[in-house]
């Protein structure tokens, strides 16, 4: 039976599964320390490691870490990849709770609360460099 291209490049399954301790959302942006003070003050990350054009935020939860990388000035816009078309999302509880928290402390919020057809509920921040932040919550619609 003849090799196939397409055979020959799909790469081949490995028994068992990759053991993730931790994972990150790494973003490019031009501001690194106004994303981080969104992050910080309204989704409660804290930094964990300062450097020049980096900023790492955690939290003690389940959450991914937030890298905060800036874009080289230098560097074409094709060549350093932005928020554009992206959304960092989180899943939560109480997300009506959470929504009147945000709205009171005078969050970004680009998209209010609202359900979704399907049954999700969805709220969308965005910060200082255009990155859009997803606080979603999975409700059953009635009768569900």
């Amino acid at each position: 039976m003849p090799d196939s291209a397409a055979h020959r490049t799909r790469p081949r399954a490995v028994a068992g599964t990759v053991n993730i301790t931790a994972s990150a959302v790494s973003l490019y942006i031009a501001d690194a320390a106004a994303s981080s003070e969104f992050f910080t003050t309204y989704l409660g990350y804290r930094e964990e490691l300062r450097g020049e054009g980096y900023i790492c935020l955690s939290r003690d939860d389940a959450a991914a870490d937030i890298v905060l990388l800036e874009r080289s000035a230098e560097a074409p816009p094709q060549d350093s990849p932005g928020p554009q078309h992206m959304a960092v999302s989180f899943t939560v509880t109480a997300i009506a709770d959470e929504h009147d928290r945000l709205r009171r402390a005078g969050a970004p919020i680009t998209t209010p609360l609202r359900q979704q057809p399907w049954g999700e509920w969805v709220l969308r921040l965005t910060d200082p460099n255009g990155v859009v932040v997803e606080l979603v919550e999975w409700v059953p619609p009635a009768g569900a």
